[in-house]
């Protein structure tokens, strides 16, 4: 008989509204075999009480639903962003609030570097930065010999120098949309969304798969979901090449890796060729890597005006975002997708762009009928109630980015999409209201992981200068639990194993410092996270 543990909380958050609360829980080859007292396991046998966490709460383990697992390797670029980050193992990077202030970071850190090496960095937004916007002539400054790349916060974005200017070909008569032009028709160094980055990402280097597939980034990225109290976490827009796939299932399938991961396929080429690839990859799945889903990318962000969006469009004028997916193939992609059975997971940043995913969607559900597949849309930040009503007929799941309320949200209201938009925006009241599956999310590393903080976001919406963005959009702390645990499991096809503390799921849970639903709804996001359990085995930070 196998050996039973039985773990003593000061109290357990259990999720499942049969048993909401609990002290204790036992555990048998990995998954939970019983919850409520000391004795709640008597009936099963011998059974060995562990009170390592018993001056604890414990949750389900959190599910983060849209995150790349690059989030851990990308700290080996140089942080530019504004806001203060904490890397992988725990060091604090202050941000920083004037391009003077980039450009002496960058001009300390390129006089450290070997010859001949570029210079790279990331987590950069201007959109924070008073006057002009990053180009050419302010990175020339740190070297004009030296190419330099620094890739914006949302990814979407990079401004470059130069000499990485003139490595990739772009000069006066280069008509390539997304590299954008000064008024005398030069290049400014500002490059917008992949058509227009590409070329100067393959020649400095900038692999996004190399990030994320080689054994530490995996590692670093378990770390990050760890210091979260994450227990399963998406890469979503993931290559997953053969050799990628071996790496995976490699490093997920010993014993004390703490992490399940969810991939999902990144949509590229003809649709019945990537259908074909997704349903092999789905018989290849295990506990701790679930495999099959495919990642759409259609528009861009809304912070760097590419995410594309209805009437009146943006409030300075600028014009509509890009399509990473014309409209024509995300009708294909999807129609060959939703018939050949495979989830979906759809980025849709500006209504427009949700509005051709939805009916592109209708359309191939008419084709082939409505199937639980659960398709997800991804960010849905300016999804109206008319869309989500619509979602709600088509069996459409959304997973809505709350930590940009926090994050952007004065942005929004001043320079994005205006007052009564941003008051919309990540509209979960609305979206748990039309009776939606409903997650929310980070997107790390767009911003830090930290479900407990994005749970905060959702509850308070509160923007960094404090102001309320849309009252009437507020969730309970309660609604805000479920979406980073079974709503976010749901999204994910995995609310049968994870999201909630029942009898027969998996033994995975999240160890903080105070219980959720007795703290006041303003102090979410300082529960403090001690560690994670996952299949039954502790990893305290």
């Amino acid at each position: 008989m196998s050996d039973i543990t039985v773990f003593k909380a000061k109290t357990i958050v259990t999720m499942d509204p049969n048993r909401p609360a609990a002290t204790h829980v036992a555990v048998r080859d990995g998954l939970i075999l019983a919850v409520g007292g000391r004795d709640c396991a008597d009936a099963w046998g011998p059974v060995t009480h562990d009170e390592t966490l018993s001056d604890t709460t414990l949750m389900p383990g959190f599910v983060e639903g849209h995150a790349h697992m690059m989030a851990g390797a990308i700290w080996d670029y140089a942080y530019m962003g504004y806001h203060d980050r904490t890397d992988p193992d725990g060091k604090l990077w202050e941000g920083m609030d004037s391009l003077d202030a980039v450009v002496s970071r960058l001009q300390n850190i390129e006089a450290s570097l070997p010859e001949g090496q570029p210079l790279i960095g990331w987590g950069f937004d201007p959109i924070f930065l008073p006057g002009e916007r990053l180009g050419a002539v302010h990175l020339d400054r740190v070297s004009t010999t030296r190419p330099i790349a620094i890739i914006f916060s949302n990814f979407h974005l990079m401004c470059v120098n130069s000499p990485a200017l003139e490595m990739a070909g772009y000069w006066d008569g280069t008509n390539v949309e997304g590299v954008l032009k000064s008024d005398n028709g030069k290049p400014t160094g500002e490059l917008q969304e992949m058509a227009a980055m590409f070329p100067i990402m393959r020649r400095l280097g900038i692999d996004f798969r190399a990030l994320s597939q080689r054994d530490s980034a995996i590692r670093s990225y378990a770390q990050v979901a760890r210091r979260a109290g994450v227990t399963t976490v998406t890469d979503l827009f993931s290559q997953l090449e053969d050799e990628d796939l071996a790496l995976m299932l490699s490093i997920t399938g010993e014993d004390d890796f703490p992490l399940r991961i969810v991939p999902a396929l990144a949509a590229a080429g003809d649709p019945e060729a990537l259908a074909d690839r997704a349903l092999a990859l789905r018989a290849q799945s295990t506990g701790k890597l679930r495999l099959g889903a495919v990642k759409l990318m259609t528009d861009g962000s809304i912070q760097g005006w590419t995410a594309r969006v209805k009437s009146p469009g943006y409030v300075g004028g600028q014009p509509n975002g890009l399509w990473n997916m014309a409209p024509e193939q995300i009708f294909k992609t999807c129609a060959a997708l939703h018939a050949a059975g495979v989830q979906m997971h759809i980025h849709v940043n500006g209504d427009e762009a949700s509005e051709v995913v939805i009916d592109a969607l209708e359309a191939a559900m008419a084709q082939v009928p409505p199937r639980a597949l659960r398709h997800v849309l991804q960010h849905g930040q300016l999804m109206d109630d008319a869309q989500f009503r619509r979602c709600a007929e088509l069996g459409i799941a959304v997973n809505l980015f709350a930590n940009h309320l926090w994050y952007f949200g004065d942005q929004h209201v001043a320079l994005t999409v205006g007052v009564d938009r941003a008051n919309r925006m990540d509209a979960v009241r609305s979206a748990l209201d039309a009776g939606l599956i409903t997650a929310i999310h980070s997107d790390a590393p767009v911003t830090p992981m930290g479900p407990l903080f994005t749970a905060w976001c959702a509850v308070n919406r509160k923007t960094m200068t404090g102001r309320t963005l849309g009252e009437a959009q507020k969730i309970t702390v309660a609604e805000a639990l479920h979406a980073i645990t079974l709503g976010a499991a749901q999204t994910l096809h995995m609310d049968s194993e994870i999201g909630s503390i029942e009898v027969g799921k998996r033994a995975d849970f999240a160890v903080l410092g105070a219980d959720p639903t007795t703290t006041l709804p303003e102090a979410l996001k300082d529960i403090e996270v001690l560690g994670t359990v996952v299949d039954g085995r502790v990893h305290l930070l």
